[in-house]
């Protein structure tokens, strides 16, 4: 069966390494090179330098038009595999393939449907997340389902560590689906639409911490947005990351609460807790953090360097 494969970032290459052992890679559909680094050079997406490695043909149109479905239809797919390309497909790309198309998505649809799937779990506090593949549709993510693994969530994933992991698993199932629809043995079934939840994509801004937010939610948003755009506030004025944070228990808190104390405001420290962060509700505890131009630091190495952060209130702007 010959398919074409549609990915772009690290995600999708041990997808493409996993469909390549199982079926017959006519072409790979990938973004063009970009400009990246300090000295704004050319780079290949990880997707086309895997397909280079397999000596597989290459498409990397700006846009998904008329010319880009000659491209495509002049390798004669049968079916069209996408793992996070970055592009919609419209109904007259996918008439090109007359298997239809699969797409993985690292989520247990109908939940969060969308860009950012993995994010979108930790911020809603989900007890569990896994990974779908689903039939591609015109509507997005509204496929019918192959095959969905799912995976416990304790509340300490990142969206870097998750991200990896479902790179693996997701390519094992999305293997299986391949084998089965080269079979004729696949079988499907409907989404549920009334479960449907939908996320958009992340940009610089989510990642601002508001401190009037409870300190559960900040701390969901810190592993929510590792690596990017990571969950940030501001010191004096200049950028302040927060690698990695914890939800203060009340009982190893509450002497240092007292009168009421403004959202932001450094509370002090604790050799188990960190730096003590006052939130809209609770305190949170900052255990590595990054300001701007500096490496990353415990948070014990930072308050050594920075000892004026003790009579701080974090938030505002940059100046």
């Amino acid at each position: 069966m010959r398919v074409l494969f549609a990915g772009t970032p690290q995600l999708a290459v041990p997808s493409l390494k996993a469909v390549h052992e199982v079926a017959e890679v006519c072409a790979v559909l990938t973004a063009p090179d970009r400009a990246s680094g300090r000295g704004r050079r050319l780079t290949a997406s990880p997707v086309k330098q895997l397909a280079e490695q397999l000596k597989l043909p290459v498409l990397q149109p700006e846009r998904l038009n008329a010319e880009a479905r000659r491209d495509v239809a002049s390798y004669a797919p049968e079916l069209l595999i996408c793992v996070a390309y970055g592009k919609i497909f419209g109904p007259k790309f996918l008439a090109l393939f007359r298997r239809g198309g699969i797409n993985l998505h690292p989520s247990l649809l109908p939940r969060h449907r969308g860009p950012a799937p993995i994010p979108a779990a930790i911020l809603a506090g989900d007890r569990e997340t896994g990974v779908t593949i689903q039939s591609l549709s015109e509507r997005m993510d509204a496929g019918e389902i192959y095959l969905q693994s799912r995976r416990p969530l304790d509340g300490s994933e990142t969206t870097e560590q998750l991200s990896a992991e479902f790179a693996e698993s997701g390519a094992k199932l999305l293997a299986e689906a391949v084998r089965r629809v080269a079979s004729g043995t696949a079988t499907t079934w409907a989404q549920d639409e009334n479960e449907a939840t939908y996320c958009g994509m992340i940009s610089k801004a989510d990642g601002q911490i508001d401190w009037n937010t409870p300190a559960v939610n900040i701390e969901r948003m810190v592993r929510a947005y590792t690596p990017w755009p990571s969950a940030y506030t501001y010191l004096n004025g200049v950028e302040l990351k927060i690698l990695e944070a914890t939800v203060c228990p009340e009982d190893r808190v509450d002497h240092l609460l007292g009168p009421a104390r403004e959202p932001g405001r450094v509370l002090g420290v604790d050799r188990g807790l960190g730096i003590l962060i006052q939130t809209g509700n609770g305190v949170l505890g900052i255990l590595r953090l990054q300001q701007k131009s500096r490496k990353p630091a415990e948070w014990g190495t930072f308050l050594n360097g920075n000892p004026a952060i003790r009579e701080s209130v974090l938030g505002g702007t940059e100046q």
